[in-house]
């Protein structure tokens, strides 16, 4: 029996909050796979969690900024250029230059995974410079993966029609679970993920103002605006309804999203990647059995209009998030959502993606 072939995974994330990073390498482990997922360790780092793979985090002395990127993507080429490996998988722009690479002189295949239309976040679309760069670096080495794939199909064809090149969806989506019911009278209203720009919090928490005394709110996330948005939800009248958690474990994630009455995943359209995205958060709703407030944005929309989750609103205003909140208030509205959730639950879950992620990889054999 030969030896079994290696994949590296590159990420600049810390490992332990990266649950589509986590179900990838546990799907290509099983697979057989020698797999190594390999990160950056931050000032914030919680220890790691006993995975399927390897785990591998490495140290900069920055922590942020260009000088950051760059030792980082130093340090990540020299570990793959002293490591053996079989493919390299690329996550997002933020590695793909050590990645192709290293590739290139080891003369191996990197495939690429794009979790979002990096160049059109918001905190680099608004920075034209900023803008110039990531989009050199776009143009130069997506074309040099052998193959690649990405979260949702608006994404893909962006792609594909720019470098005229397969992009697979590989969705991000979690692994199938019992759906949960709530308990009557708990009206949770409940984000999780990134507390980064552009994330409808501060309007939600003005929101909050014009609805009920018996609604909740809880923010379950770390990022750039954390304190800033603390700060919002202290200053409301309604501080007393809102609760910041901050980074919880994905585990104990999962069974507070269960205790939810309504999701929220609300977007500012700023730049093409939160217009054309496919968030996570959509997929842990479902699973969760719970009925969501999302943007009517073109992927949302599609799975809107199949299975019939959520209250779309046209914009981010507070008017709009209110009207959407008080819909989900008519018991049988509400229920209809709930219980198309579970149709939904078993479409849109991990073990529907294994295979499309495995027969990728396994073309390299």
């Amino acid at each position: 029996m030969g030896r079994r072939k290696k994949i590296i995974c590159t990420v600049i994330n810390d490992l332990s909050y990266d649950q589509r990073m986590h179900r990838v390498c546990a799907t290509l482990a099983k697979e057989g796979y020698d797999v190594v997922l390999l990160g950056r360790i931050k000032d914030k780092s919680v220890d790691l969690t006993e995975q399927p793979f390897e785990q591998k985090r490495i140290l900069c002395f920055s922590y942020s900024g260009f000088i950051m990127y760059l030792e980082f993507n130093i340090r990540v080429l020299i570990y793959l250029l002293t490591h053996r490996f079989d493919i390299v998988n690329a996550v997002d722009l933020d590695t793909i230059i050590p990645a192709s690479l290293a590739a290139r002189i080891k003369s191996k295949p990197m495939v690429y995974d794009a979790h979002e239309l990096f160049t059109e976040v918001p905190e680099i679309v608004s920075r034209p410079y900023l803008h110039k760069i990531w989009s050199w670096i776009e143009n130069k080495f997506v074309p040099t993966a052998w193959a690649s794939y990405t979260v949702g199909p608006s994404i893909a064809e962006i792609f594909e029609e720019k470098y005229n090149q397969e992009f697979s969806v590989i969705r991000n989506v979690p692994q199938r679970q019992a759906i949960h019911h709530s308990k009557a009278g708990e009206k949770i209203i409940l984000y999780q993920g990134a507390i980064n720009a552009g994330r409808g919090l501060k309007e939600m928490i003005t929101a909050m103002l014009h609805l009920d005394e018996d609604i909740k709110l809880w923010i379950i996330g770390d990022g750039d605006l954390y304190e800033e948005i603390k700060d919002a939800s202290l200053a409301t009248v309604a501080k007393t309804r809102i609760k910041m958690f901050g980074y919880v474990p994905p585990k104990e994630l999962k069974e507070m999203t269960k205790q939810a009455w309504v999701g929220i995943n609300l977007l500012e359209n700023i730049g093409l990647s939160y217009y054309y995205s496919l968030a996570n958060r959509t997929f842990d709703f479902i699973q969760a059995g719970v009925p969501a407030i999302h943007m009517d944005f073109p992927e949302y929309r599609a799975i809107n209009e199949k299975y019939h989750i959520a209250e779309l609103v046209p914009d981010l205003t507070v008017e709009s998030i209110v009207k959407a909140v008080k819909a989900m208030e008519d018991d049988d509205r509400y229920n209809r959502l709930k219980q198309n959730c579970q149709i939904a639950a078993a479409d849109l879950c991990w073990e529907n993606e294994e295979d499309k992620l495995l027969r990728i990889y396994d073309k390299f054999h």
